[in-house]
């Protein structure tokens, strides 16, 4: 076995000692809670941005009950919408929050505001996709007033509605009313209509045929255009003439757009005080109230009201 001469590699490996005991990872701890914190900081931010301001309002209120009211809160209803289990905003009460009753008549009035709104802008498209009537847009006049909605169909010189001194409607007239009738139908409100003429008189004055049966006539004659075009059976709840008593406003008597038809879509309002009016059972006349015992009709028990004794 020969001798070899090989060098002798010695290796010695050095122990790296820490800078603390054991602190070497402290960073990664918080590293990961500032990114939770982050995390719920952008969370939180989501949450704002996608939230109605109800619920904004109502994330408010929460932070704004003291801690002992958020504790030991208070007897809450079951369809609250508050997220606080008692106080609501009055911190000083003890027995939780008050339910809020919705104004049912207040309500019903907005959505018939609304379906009268979407009445009006079915009416102004059907006038601008019929080439006929949109011809005839300066005859039409569709306003919302204090009873509903009323739609006034207004005379000219150069195009009247009827024939002069009758009440044989025009064709153009005619293309309007049976066009309007099934929008009508659209809203459960029932309709008023009214016929107006000019002051012009008649030759033998108001002891004979005047204006005010030729407003009525021809107020039924649109009636009956109004029921061809399809209007519904029991639409209708009054039909007047109202002759030369109700002119435009800034129109002298004589005017040619004196002479017009007025459709008015009742809201329930005016249709009850129309209904009251006319009806024979709830007004009662003086000399019937004014006897002893009598009862006003309004006070009347109904048959599931007992009268006590």
């Amino acid at each position: 076995m020969k001798n070899q001469n090989h060098p002798i590699i010695v290796v010695k490996k050095r122990k790296h000692k820490g800078h603390g005991g054991g602190s070497h990872g402290s960073w990664k701890i918080a590293y990961a809670d500032f990114m939770t914190a982050m995390m719920a900081f952008f969370l939180v931010m989501w949450l704002i941005s996608i939230s109605s301001p109800k619920e904004l309002t109502q994330i408010a209120e929460y932070f704004r009950t003291p801690l002992s009211a958020a504790i030991t809160g208070g007897h809450r209803i079951a369809d609250s919408e508050s997220p606080i289990p008692g106080g609501g905003d009055d911190y000083t009460q003890q027995q939780g929050e008050v339910k809020k009753q919705p104004n049912i008549d207040e309500l019903k009035k907005r959505m018939e505001q609304n379906r009268l709104k979407k009445l009006r802008g079915d009416l102004d498209q059907l006038i601008e996709a019929d080439p006929k009537l949109r011809a005839l847009r300066p005859h039409l006049k569709i306003d919302l007033v204090q009873e509903g909605l009323r739609i006034q169909i207004i005379d000219s010189q150069n195009r009247p509605m009827f024939k002069t001194g009758s009440a044989e409607v025009e064709p153009y007239m005619r293309d309007i009313l049976r066009a309007i009738a099934p929008v009508l139908n659209g809203i459960p409100n029932k309709l008023s209509l009214s016929g107006h003429t000019d002051d012009f008189p008649y030759a033998g004055g108001e002891r004979g045929y005047s204006n005010w049966e030729l407003s009525a006539d021809r107020a039924n004659a649109s009636r009956r255009e109004l029921m061809a075009g399809g209007l519904d059976e029991g639409k209708m709840l009054r039909v007047v003439g109202m002759a030369a008593t109700m002119r435009l406003a800034n129109r002298g008597p004589d005017e040619a757009l004196n002479r017009r038809i007025s459709i008015l879509v009742l809201n329930k309002q005016a249709e009850d005080a129309i209904v009251h009016e006319n009806a024979e059972s709830e007004n009662e006349p003086l000399s019937v109230l004014q006897q002893p015992g009598a009862v006003p009709p309004a006070s009347n028990p109904t048959p599931s009201q007992p009268v006590m004794r």
